[in-house]
């Protein structure tokens, strides 16, 4: 099926894998993501829902969100303002579930993160997709409160966050030398999260396959405009 946003297929054969992708939310030098990431990413690789990419934002320096009507282009085929926006969108639409990993900066999640959220303009690349959070922090929140807003700008997206998130406290002691988890909590979290977006993923592909209404924004301004009676 074709996105009918930006013309871009987005529904692969209904027994084939969905097509996961890990969102690394941290950019900063000193990020303590790469431990997260090194455990959890293998385990999400090995599930047998998922095919995975890992969209590391170091790898994606996404300007400032700018995008509007003026900026997107031809509405039949965008080519936004910035052509790394473009290729932004069309990664994320190519997605079927999404699974960010977030530390928690000033009660909330990086600026970054927030951003390249925000870029998936007019594509409505997160929509009817299921999503899960790794949250983590360097004291006892574990991120919770950033993964609370994004539950709540997901939502916005028209994305479904399952409920189930990993959250991990003090995470400079969290992973042992091997790097395996200390509390094995952690360990049963991600398993629970990724078969609820597996279930919840797969349920979202097929009725995306069966037609979607048009977004709420469009639908609220075709019945503003339309004549009254």
């Amino acid at each position: 099926m074709r996105n009918r946003y930006t013309g871009a297929m987005t529904t692969p054969a209904p027994d084939a894998p969905l097509r996961l992708k890990l969102i690394v939310g941290s950019t900063r030098a000193e990020r303590t993501s790469d431990p997260v990431v090194r455990w959890a990413l293998p385990l999400v690789q090995a599930h047998p829902a998922f095919t995975t990419e890992v969209l590391d934002l170091r790898d994606w320096p996404l300007p400032f969100f700018q995008e509007g009507p003026k900026t997107i282009g031809d509405p039949r085929a965008p080519s936004y303002s910035d052509p790394l926006v473009k290729r932004w969108n069309q990664t994320i639409v190519d997605g079927d579930a999404f699974v960010m990993v977030t530390p928690e900066y000033n009660h909330g999640p990086p600026a970054v993160l927030k951003n390249a959220i925000d870029s998936v303009f007019f594509s409505f690349g997160f929509r009817h997709k299921s999503v899960g959070f790794i949250g983590y922090s360097a004291g006892i929140a574990a991120g919770v409160r950033a993964v609370e807003q994004l539950n709540t700008v997901m939502l916005e997206t028209e994305a479904v966050p399952v409920r189930t998130q990993v959250l991990i406290p003090n995470v400079a002691a969290a992973f042992d030398p091997a790097g395996k988890p200390v509390n094995p909590v952690t360990g049963f979290g991600l398993q629970i999260m990724l078969d609820d977006l597996a279930w919840l993923g797969r349920a979202l592909r097929t009725a995306r396959a069966q037609g979607e209404p048009p977004p709420p924004t469009a639908r609220l301004r075709a019945a503003m405009s339309a004549p009254r009676t």
